[in-house]
């Protein structure tokens, strides 16, 4: 199937103009994110991410803490390579800088921006949603020790210094990213990024080497299930598939030191398409998912920036034309 008869498939999740309401068009991304190296995921600089949560089994209750990450993390790495690819494909800059984005960007105009000389604020149409491991904190989290070495050649013993907690390679995340309101080339943009994103965490410190499988993409009315819903269903699944959904096996599951990759793809995708089943929301077969991705290079993603760079721009100074309102006057009492 070509790419064009693909995008007329999504009609239900795309607008061919941008709009300034929403209206009710959604595309979903569904990936499964594998980290491939050692990152770091903390809120204070130190100790990682974590939380506790409940799942289920036939026999009761089972806690267990996975590691989040955070949304900020995911949307900032994506900023940052959109903003990259924006510069090199089709030479127009922008800034991370919260109040000093080029609003007129296709970068900054889906992402999002402050507001800036005009007095204008973009709001993001790119949603993300906190992640959450699959297995255990206590399995995917390690600490590090090391010594500063100093400069003289005998010394007596030092305290060692900790580094930040690390995440360690093979922590899965399954997610979904959200476009509502977008058109066919920001979806490729947006494809794109995903598809040539490899790292994530801190900006000073991203060392977190990542592969972004693509699993599915979905078009719709409404929003779908949520990051932690489909981490905990995968646990319950790879239980179920190893014995049954007891305590023990999920408790297997959660904390044992590996993952079989594909067949946790497998079920990412099994359940989603399961929970969708009573939404307004569609897939796309994965032959054409397959076709659109493979067609995602650096011509058709320049192609792409330049179309919507016109339609930003032009949408941009529509909104700015608008006559401001003025504010009521407070009538006084004599």
């Amino acid at each position: 199937m070509s790419v064009d008869e693909i995008k007329s498939k999504l009609t239900a999740g795309l607008v061919e103009e941008l709009i300034n309401e929403p209206s009710a068009h959604y595309i979903h991304i569904l990936l499964l994110r594998e980290l491939q190296s050692s990152a770091i995921f903390t809120t204070n600089g130190q100790d990682a991410d974590i939380t506790t949560v409940g799942i289920s089994a036939c026999d009761g209750l089972v806690d267990y803490s996975p590691v989040m990450m955070f949304k900020r993390k995911q949307t900032g790495s994506d900023r940052r390579k959109g903003k990259e690819l924006q510069r090199n494909l089709i030479n127009v800059q922008d800034t991370m800088n919260v109040n000093e984005m080029n609003q007129q960007s296709p970068e900054s105009m889906l992402y999002g921006s402050a507001a800036g000389d005009d007095a204008i604020s973009v709001t993001s149409r790119v949603m993300y949603d906190t992640a959450y491991s699959i297995r255990d904190s206590s399995v995917l989290v390690e600490e590090k020790f090391q010594n500063a070495p100093g400069d003289a050649f005998a010394k007596g013993a030092t305290t060692a210094i900790r580094e930040p907690d690390f995440i360690m390679p093979g922590t899965l995340f399954p997610c979904v990213v959200t476009l509502r309101d977008a058109t066919f080339q920001e979806l490729t943009f947006v494809l794109g990024v995903t598809k040539m994103n490899k790292r994530y965490g801190a900006a000073t410190s991203r060392i977190g080497r990542m592969d972004n499988h693509i699993l599915g993409i979905y078009y719709g009315i409404e929003e779908g299930p949520a990051n932690l819903f489909l981490s905990q269903e995968v646990a319950r699944r790879l239980a179920t598939s190893n014995g049954g959904l007891n305590s023990e096996n999920l408790n297997k599951v959660l904390y044992s030191h590996v993952l079989d990759i594909e067949k946790t793809k497998g079920l990412v995708k099994q359940a989603f398409d399961e929970e969708i089943q009573t939404l307004n929301i569609k897939a796309l077969m994965d032959s054409d998912v397959k076709e659109l991705i493979d067609n995602i290079k650096e011509d058709e993603m320049k192609k792409a920036l330049e179309e919507q760079k016109t339609k930003a721009s032009a949408f941009f100074q529509g909104v700015n034309e608008k006559p401001k309102g003025k504010k009521k006057q407070k009538e006084t009492k004599e």
